[in-house]
């Protein structure tokens, strides 16, 4: 299922497309955007898993790339799993 890539709220899309005016009904961000793309990733260049993707500079704000699929809303990478990867690797480490 589709979800927000800012806040997780699970969306119910159906088979309809997202378009660039559209919005989380949730948190209010941009849909199609970078951040709730299922190609975007932090940890490769760019940003994007998408090797010919024009990437633009804001990956929150709306964009036109045609590439765009809308993501499942989960964390890729960022603050909370950085979070939970410190407490896992102190709790292994720890004496």
């Amino acid at each position: 299922m589709a979800g927000c890539g800012k806040c997780g709220a699970k969306l119910d899309l159906g088979i309809a497309a997202v378009g660039r005016r559209d919005v989380c009904p949730s948190c209010g961000a941009e849909l199609h955007a970078c951040l709730h793309c299922r190609h975007y990733d932090e940890h490769v260049a760019k940003e994007c898993k998408e090797p010919f993707a024009e990437v633009p500079s804001d990956k929150e704000s709306a964009n036109f790339c045609d590439l765009y699929q809308i993501g499942d809303g989960t964390d890729r990478g960022g603050k909370a799993s950085k979070t939970e990867a410190l407490s896992a690797a102190e709790a292994l480490f720890k004496k």
